[in-house]
């Protein structure tokens, strides 16, 4: 699964799922041993549970980068590589 961004110890992360997504756009944040899965139209966890600190880190990041996200989810689900985010800083 590319990794999209990394940033205060949080990793972001997208599937592919070609041929017949059967999601929502979406993407995955990791920290430590929590991962959510993080819708983008609205920008929300759908699954999973971050740190209140880290889910609030995580929700700006999108926030900021929804256009970015949303291109790299249709760059996945056609086939083609995702390009990195920049990380929060």
């Amino acid at each position: 699964m590319p990794e999209l961004s990394r940033f205060y110890g949080i990793i972001i992360r997208m599937y592919m799922e070609v041929g017949g997504p059967h999601h929502l756009p979406h993407f995955h944040a990791y920290y430590q041993d929590a991962v959510a899965v993080i819708g983008l139209d609205p920008i929300e966890i759908i699954a999973g549970s971050l740190p209140t600190r880290q889910r609030r880190l995580v929700e700006a990041w999108a926030e900021l980068h929804q256009a970015e996200l949303i291109a790299d989810w249709q760059l996945l689900q056609s086939g083609h590589s995702p390009l990195p985010i920049d990380p929060l800083e």
